[in-house]
């Protein structure tokens, strides 16, 4: 099989032909609306916001997770989890937390804790710099104006379970399953008596216009909920809160496609990660029994970013490029390509999509790309579970995510932790990882030689 025509434009005609560590961070090629604004929103999602008073940059926290939208997606990448231990000093993943049993009545999405919310923010405003606090969660040292202290911690380890592998050809890969610990701030009321909670690392920024660009109904038409094709794969939709127009929509974004589309999803992270209010969410996340957060929230005038700035982050999200693929000529690649079609990969991760149109921005308009992505839910298996539902997402349910710019992740992030929470290490253990319906694509996967493995992750170190 030769390369298909056109196959290295994996972002369409934006598609920017780099590979170094600043693949993840150019505008599209064919950018031709604003170029000053694209660069106004790069300079917000690179901004170190601080807490309230009379800086520009004001608005952080009370709580927060990051001061930066370029913390946890540096160079416009990937986060990790470390490698083990607290989360305070890690960036590029959170831990999103809802109560068991329960969703709202109106959104029909997860409801958060009473005392910690939906996110717990492992980060408070005012100790002295750089930020420390003792084992109570208070603060190290002299407190500065507004003081309010983090929600609690949280560390990771991989000494748990562990899931094999083995490999008809011979060998065998064992699989370590991360194990969270919590430790809860007891001024907030300590320990919730039951919870669920998902660890979630950030995805790269390229190609997010692009996604969001895809028709509704070519998403719709991947879809099978009931497997009606008895093929064993059955993609679902997830119906979530569109919080502007007050009605459900078809996500896309996360790794639950819980977020309908750019806008909401970028509100959102500066809410829930950083602590900024916004033109969407204009009211500071302090849960119903942090006092200390609602006292300090009363500083800065809330929005405290404009419906402008708002704007200009949105736009440039939209717009960053997504780099080409590479060694397309190779043969081991386009054998690899061969495979993974074999072996039924592409029944989620789908090759060639054609956007829509977006009114007002001809770059994502008609495009033909390559994202490697359906958007739609699919069971993976209990041993990916997270076990916490997210609007009509079940516990072992994910989105399928995009594939492009998986090659270049280890040049740019220096690291390739992989899957939702960055278990695993590297492509081979990412592909073994999957379950549920991608179990006949794994099996398929574990019935390969050695050679032809080789070859698949040569081919999607392509991408």
């Amino acid at each position: 099989m030769a390369p298909d025509p056109g196959e290295a434009f994996s972002g369409g005609y934006g598609t920017r032909f780099i590979s170094n560590p600043t693949s993840f961070d150019t505008p599209v090629v064919n950018l031709s609306s604003d170029g000053i604004q694209f660069n106004t929103g790069n300079n917000f999602f690179n901004r170190a916001w601080v807490a309230e008073g009379n800086s520009a940059s004001a608005g952080l926290g009370p709580t927060f997770n990051t001061s930066s939208c370029q913390n946890c997606h540096a160079g416009d990448g990937r986060g990790a989890p470390p490698d083990s231990g607290s989360l305070f000093g890690s960036v590029g993943i959170l831990i999103r937390l809802s109560k068991v049993g329960v969703s709202d009545p109106t959104t029909g999405g997860p409801v958060g804790l009473d005392s910690f919310g939906l996110q717990l923010n492992h980060k408070g405003i005012g100790c002295t710099s750089p930020l420390s606090y003792d084992s109570n969660f208070n603060c190290i040292g002299s407190t500065g104006p507004n003081f309010t202290p983090p929600e609690g911690n949280v560390s990771v380890s991989y000494t748990g379970t562990t899931v094999v592998r083995n490999y008809t050809s011979g060998g065998t890969v064992t699989l370590n399953t991360p194990i969270y610990s919590f430790n809860w701030n007891v001024n907030f009321g300590g320990a919730p008596s039951s919870f669920h909670f998902s660890p979630r690392t950030a995805p790269i920024i390229p190609g997010l216009g692009l996604l969001e660009a895809i028709p509704e109904s070519t998403i719709l038409g991947w879809a099978d909920p009931t497997d009606s094709n008895a093929d064993g794969i059955s993609g679902k939709v997830n119906m979530v809160w569109d919080a502007k127009n007050q009605k459900k929509v078809l996500g896309r974004f996360g790794w639950k496609a819980n977020e309908p589309n750019l806008f909401q999803q970028n509100q959102g992270a500066f809410l829930g990660d950083i602590g900024i209010t916004s033109p969407l969410f204009p009211t500071d996340n302090c849960p119903t029994n942090q006092t200390q957060c609602s006292a300090a929230a009363s500083g800065t005038v809330d929005p405290e970013i404009t419906a402008s700035i708002a704007e200009s982050v949105n736009f440039y999200t939209k717009l960053v490029a997504v780099p080409a693929r590479r060694n397309l000529s190779d043969q081991d690649v386009i054998d690899g390509k061969t495979i993974f079609l074999s072996i039924k990969c592409d029944a989620c991760h789908k090759p060639l999509v054609l956007t829509g149109n977006v009114p007002g921005l001809p770059e994502l308009s008609y495009q033909y790309i390559k994202p490697y992505t359906d958007l739609l839910l699919h069971d993976m298996g209990p041993e990916l579970a997270d076990g916490r539902p997210d609007f009509d997402a079940d516990g072992q349910e994910w989105r399928t995510p995009p594939l492009w710019g998986l090659g270049l992740i280890q040049q740019v992030n220096g690291h390739l932790k992989l899957m939702h929470d960055g278990r695993a290490n590297g492509i081979e253990e990412a592909i073994l990882w999957h379950g549920g319906e991608a179990d006949a694509a794994r099996t398929g996967f574990q019935n390969l030689s050695l050679t032809d493995r080789q070859k698949l992750i040569k081919f999607l170190e392509s991408l």
